[in-house]
């Protein structure tokens, strides 16, 4: 059995570090592999971007689209994942299945979602009684077809006027 304090890492896994401005025999001796003079040869040189003078390409190319700041992050979760998770006794079927039961559940990952949004992703065959954010048409009808209800508690777009 092996001991915390004999553990080593495989042999050749760490590179020795190489001695800089140890002499000329050392091959990184005198300047240590950074040439002669100039600015990259000093200290605490940071020239990312940096195109002698010339306007740097990230400022001759020119901006492109629109980025929302308040753009709301709905987390997708499909009824076939639902589904999954009652058969695997994470969720129960009999209760009302709420954003918190799901999350719970391990079906919502990552930060910074405002809601969780219902795919129809999957088959249903039990009645199930979902309150979400939003949910697609599909994931609604199927849901009620399998004698379900589906809550959305973010009212959905209107559809543009085709008439105008």
């Amino acid at each position: 059995m092996v001991e915390l304090n004999e553990l080593r890492d495989n042999p050749g896994s760490r590179l020795k570090f190489k001695r800089l401005g140890r002499g000329i025999g050392s091959g990184k001796g005198k300047t240590s592999g950074k040439g002669v003079k100039g600015q990259k040869a000093r200290e605490g040189v940071a020239l990312n971007g940096f195109e002698g003078g010339q306007l740097p390409i990230y400022r001759r190319l020119p901006k492109r689209g629109f980025k929302n700041i308040f753009r709301k992050e709905y987390a997708p979760v499909n009824i076939g994942a639902i589904v999954k998770a009652i058969e695997a006794g994470k969720i129960n079927a009999g209760a009302p299945i709420t954003e918190t039961v799901l999350k719970d559940a391990g079906l919502v990952r990552g930060g910074g979602v405002v809601g969780v949004r219902l795919l129809a992703v999957g088959e249903i065959k039990q009645a199930l009684d979902i309150t979400v954010s939003g949910a697609s048409a599909t994931a609604i009808a199927a849901i009620e077809a399998a004698g379900g209800k589906v809550v959305t508690t973010v009212a959905a777009k209107a559809a543009p006027d085709a008439s105008a």
